[in-house]
């Protein structure tokens, strides 16, 4: 690929950050709720290999993308079960089941590798496909990608414009006065970590029937939901700017490819492998801008105290600890 065309890079970056928006949009909710699901990168492998599998043997997409979701769905709630009703570490919980759905997803798609399936076909929008620029940037996809355009939105005005919202959030800042207000912390986090869950699940479906059809092993998804953890903190926590970051790591993959076609003496693994540190090297650089010390001299600068203002963050103060009623 040694042509470049912008706009067909920027449909590229909007296909390719579809799953990684997902998980992270998934993950933002649990978070915010104050629970770590640590199970993403194996239940996006699981929830692929099932969605395909399910697909190619029923032949309906609608199915294989339901069962994506139930599989999201169900590792989260062992997540919740074990981590909030049980009161295990939820870091513990959530790698040992990271560890497990990637390899029980190896094992049971054994079968469906290299085997072509259904995939999703492209469903333009009328009115909108044949606006110049924008119309093949965003509106010449499958539905899945317009759905995780439209989870963006969804997750932004849910947790800042909606009661619900305010309640999940209070619980993951204080659980305990949550509680004396009459939510339940217990309910709010189970409910929202099976919620973010459901999301993950469709994201691995995203995956194999969408972005890149099929099933093998690898399977391109791998590293995934890692990203997709970074990117939460990367994003402070807040939507929007958790999904400029998905759409940041896309461009450096995308912009990969091209590389490769354009540098041809270069291994292609280089390429392949540098939006991992770049974005690794991006989160230090964010985690140092955030520390008091730095935010103070550089709060002196007109400039970069509107950088600052951008990137400032908070993780939710009971993230991470068990809520333990009186």
């Amino acid at each position: 690929m040694s042509e470049f065309n912008p706009i067909i890079l920027l449909a590229g970056v909007v296909v390719g950050a579809a799953p990684i928006l997902l998980a992270a949009m998934g993950e933002t909710l649990t978070e915010k709720a104050g629970v770590i699901n640590l199970s993403l990168d194996g239940t996006i492998l699981l929830s692929a290999m099932a969605a395909f599998a399910v697909s190619f043997n029923s032949g309906s997409l609608w199915l294989g993308f339901g069962t994506g979701a139930v599989v999201g769905a169900g590792v989260a709630a062992l997540v919740a079960l074990f981590s909030i009703h049980l009161g295990q570490s939820q870091v513990a919980v959530g790698f040992v089941l990271t560890l497990m759905t990637r390899d029980l997803a190896y094992f049971l798609g054994n079968a469906y590798a290299r085997q072509s399936g259904p995939q999703t076909l492209p469903m333009p929008i009328p009115g909108l496909e044949s606006l110049p620029v924008l119309g093949p940037i965003l509106f010449q996809h499958p539905l899945p990608i317009y759905l995780s355009l439209l989870s963006i939105v969804a997750c932004w005005w849910y947790l800042y414009h909606t009661a619900a919202g305010l309640s999940l959030m209070a619980v993951g800042e204080n659980p305990a006065a949550a509680f004396a207000r009459g939510i339940s912390p217990t309910r709010v986090q189970f409910w929202y970590t099976v919620m973010g869950g459901v999301l993950v699940g469709l994201a691995g479906a995203t995956f194999s029937l969408c972005v890149k059809p099929g099933w093998g092993r690898p399977q391109g998804a791998e590293g995934t939901g890692w990203i997709a953890l970074a990117l939460v903190i990367f994003g402070g926590w807040h939507p929007l700017r958790v999904a400029f970051g998905a759409y940041l790591f896309a461009f450096l993959q995308v912009m990969g490819i091209y590389f490769q076609g354009w540098f041809p003496s270069v291994p292609a693994q280089v390429f392949q492998v540098a939006p991992f540190p770049l974005m690794i090297f991006t989160l230090l650089l964010i985690s140092a801008l955030q520390r008091d010390a730095v935010q103070r001299k550089l709060a002196r600068s007109p400039g970069w105290r509107q950088v600052l203002q951008v990137l400032a963050g908070k993780a939710p103060d009971a993230l991470g600890r068990p809520y333990v009623a009186q």
